[in-house]
């Protein structure tokens, strides 16, 4: 069974009344597809499919491709950077932010700018809607702050403050590659102090890592004071970087890691 609604409203109805498994690109069904699954399309939900900015926010819709994400103005080159890597131009061409962010892996490119970005994603129900941060909604592998009855309808991004970063992925091949580390930063300051210095990494635990306490040592810093906080601050990283084995050892990755973070560092002068 396949349930088709046309408005939000419809998608919402159908979410909480049965236990259909909503997808919009569907990527992902074809590894994790059951022949007894019954699913909710959104791909026809206009409320889904739109990309919206104003001063403050851009607003991404879930169903938005990502795609249809590198062909907007609107969208923060942080971001266009991601989803450029994420496999191939026929996946990008069906695949979705909230698929992206709602199939519980830790190595999805798109979750960990979306977090150095400090974004947040909007869930709605037909109780209500809830507003979470990133990191707040995404747990840890397989894990979602969402409900049976929830949908996640739009991913929500800073207007700006983003033109300052650093995207990499470190993956087995150039292209059709899934990360091994990823790691998104974001730089900002004023009057010659750091206002932030955000940086997430992905694919290097069982949770997207992204250590606040240790970014509140930057700010507020100047750059010359920064960098003499350096190697303190890099030590401070390498005990906090609690990492698994996988494809890679756990020691690769958090020396990978760390390079990651001393280049973002070093690109802003710190």
């Amino acid at each position: 069974m396949k349930a088709i609604p046309e408005s939000l409203r419809e998608a919402l109805a159908l979410r909480a009344d049965t236990n259909l498994v909503p997808y919009a690109g569907g990527t992902d069904l074809m590894v994790r597809g059951s022949s007894n699954a019954e699913y909710l399309f959104l791909g026809r939900v206009p409320e889904l499919r739109r990309i919206t900015a104003d001063g403050e926010t851009v607003r991404i819709g879930a169903a938005v491709t990502f795609t249809e994400a590198l062909e907007s103005d609107a969208v923060p080159a942080l971001l266009k950077e991601a989803v450029s890597r994420i496999a191939a131009p026929a996946i990008r061409n069906a695949g979705t932010f909230g698929g992206n962010l709602s199939n519980g892996s830790t190595k999805a490119d798109s979750a960990v700018a979306l977090l150095a970005a400090d974004a947040r994603v909007r869930l709605q129900s037909l109780r209500g809607e809830r507003i979470l941060a990133i990191d707040e909604f995404c747990l840890a592998k397989g894990k979602r702050d969402l409900g049976e009855d929830e949908l996640v309808t739009e991913i929500l991004l800073p207007a700006g403050g983003l033109e300052n970063y650093s995207f990499e992925k470190v993956g087995g091949r150039k292209a059709l590659a899934i990360s091994r580390v990823s790691f998104a930063g974001v730089f900002c300051a004023d009057e010659g102090r750091i206002t932030k210095a955000a940086a997430a990494f992905g694919a290097v635990s069982d949770s997207f890592l992204r250590f606040r306490e240790l970014e509140a040592r930057l700010i507020g810093k100047t750059i010359e004071e920064a960098r003499e906080l350096k190697p303190a601050y890099l030590k401070a990283y390498a005990e906090k970087l609690e990492l698994k084995d996988g494809r890679v050892s756990a020691e690769y990755r958090r020396t990978v890691c760390l390079n990651l973070l001393k280049a973002f560092l070093e690109k802003f002068g710190v």
